[in-house]
């Protein structure tokens, strides 16, 4: 279910589905989607050994409060051959102000078109409102 994209349509379809936050490609190079990924490749390209991996990482935040607070985290496993890029894999991670997970998501088999939507990956880790049962008067037992 691969569709390969090049790098401004890739960047361009996940920001029109809300993943417009701030990015890290391979735990460094932090910026817009587009930009992590460039900073990433021109060092790759400057350093002659060091070339670029097969599967990149991408890290971003989906929801943040504060450092204090709970927080949805995204990671997204990126295939990347011949300038062309594919969304492989999606983990969607709920942790709490300490970074102790609380809920996690995983999406496999994606394609840069069935990515949900940022809100929806949220959804995916959220605990539903809790209903209450409607509490009862007390009554007298005879």
């Amino acid at each position: 279910m691969e569709t390969f994209s090049d790098l401004n349509t890739f960047a361009i379809t996940l920001t029109e589905k809300g993943y417009s936050g701030y990015f890290h490609t391979q735990g460094a190079y932090p910026g817009n989607l587009k930009d992590s990924i460039c900073e990433y490749l021109e060092s790759c390209q400057k350093d002659a050994d060091n070339l670029p991996k097969q599967e990149l990482l991408l890290t971003s935040y989906l929801q943040w409060s504060g450092e204090d607070k709970p927080r949805v985290e995204c990671n997204m496993w990126v295939k990347y051959l011949n300038g062309k890029f594919s969304l492989n894999r999606m983990e969607v991670a709920k942790k709490d102000g300490f970074g102790q997970l609380m809920k996690k998501s995983t999406l496999t088999d994606l394609s840069i078109l069935s990515v949900p939507k940022a809100i929806a990956s949220i959804a995916l880790v959220s605990e539903e409102p809790k209903q209450e049962a409607e509490k009862s008067p007390k009554r007298f037992k005879l």
